[in-house]
């Protein structure tokens, strides 16, 4: 039986009148990487500070390997490797210094693999902290993070000021963590690094987790993008159910492109059949698609709640 790592049940949280977390939860089994949705102010750094023993719930539980982050936290700490969003140094030390010194701080030593992201991530080590750009600051908890042997890694917005070839490698990092079998919950708004590495997504929208599941269960929120072409008008077609934003490629309307639902399918499919298709390519939405239709309509609905 799969170990569960991470468990939150209706997990709550307040800072004076504001409820930052009102009900999230959620679990990540061992050996899956855990991709945490949401914009600035969802509440996902309020949710790993709790997970990390740095704030205490008001409310639900909160379990990291099945123990109490708050209580527990001396035990829970040395099995787990974590990369903040906001990266501070020491200025009058150097890059390697300083990951040394985070490496010694958890009980690790500078190692082989040390030396590896070093290279790979082309950082400098030599020179002070004070020089450091974002992107360079970012490189050293991620080496840091990177080089140690934990059970699992907590990456809060792990990419923030890397150029895309450093993104990527983080990507690859990530992706053997999760061939040896390491558990990660990743938090991002980076939704095309979500989508490569994660086993299962949760979006998180003002404290409140609306949705979770893997990609495959969660594409039935958006949209199917066709684009067709047929021996007959289309220009019927366009009335039917489920179909939007259809735009025509020629005058005789026989060349089409168009989002359907995914429910409506079917009936679009034997509509189109009925015209003769001569050629048709069927894209499934991203996970961005997803998420920007899936946020949108929750905030249209919050609009006419209030009306």
């Amino acid at each position: 039986m799969t170990e569960t790592i991470i468990k939150l049940e209706h997990l709550q949280k307040s800072f004076g009148k504001v409820q930052a977390l009102k009900d999230v939860t959620f679990a990540l089994p061992q050996g899956e990487v855990l991709g945490f949705l949401g914009p600035n102010g969802s509440g996902k750094s309020t949710t790993i500070r709790i997970l990390l023993g740095m704030l205490k719930k008001d409310g639900g539980s909160a379990a990291v390997f099945g123990e109490d982050p708050w209580h527990d936290d001396l035990s829970i700490h040395p099995r787990v490797s974590y990369i903040p969003g906001d990266v501070y140094l020491w200025p009058n030390l150097s890059g390697g210094e300083i990951i040394d010194l985070l490496l010694r701080l958890n009980d690790h030593e500078h190692n082989a693999k040390t030396d590896e992201l070093i290279k790979i991530f082309q950082f400098d080590p030599k020179k002070k902290a004070r020089t450091y750009s974002k992107g360079n600051r970012q490189k050293v908890a991620l080496i840091a993070a990177l080089s140690q042997d934990a059970e699992l890694y907590i990456f809060d917005e792990p990419t923030a000021g890397l150029d895309p070839l450093n993104e990527l490698t983080f990507q690859n990092e990530v992706l053997k963590l999760k061939a040896a079998g390491k558990s990660v919950l990743l938090s991002s708004h980076i939704l095309s690094e979500v989508e490569r590495m994660c086993d299962a997504i949760v979006i998180i929208r003002e404290g409140v987790v609306i949705e979770n599941g893997n990609l495959a269960q969660l594409q039935h929120l958006s949209r199917l993008h066709i684009k067709v072409q047929t021996k007959k008008s289309l220009e019927e077609v366009a009335k039917l159910k489920g179909i939007h934003e259809i735009h025509f490629g020629d005058d005789a309307k026989m060349i089409a492109d168009f989002d359907v639902d995914r429910a409506e399918m079917g009936a679009v499919m034997d509509a189109l059949a009925a015209r003769e298709i001569v050629d048709l390519t069927s894209t499934p939405p991203t996970l961005e698609d997803l998420f920007m239709h899936y946020y949108a309509e929750h905030q249209g609905s919050d609009q006419h709640d209030t009306q």
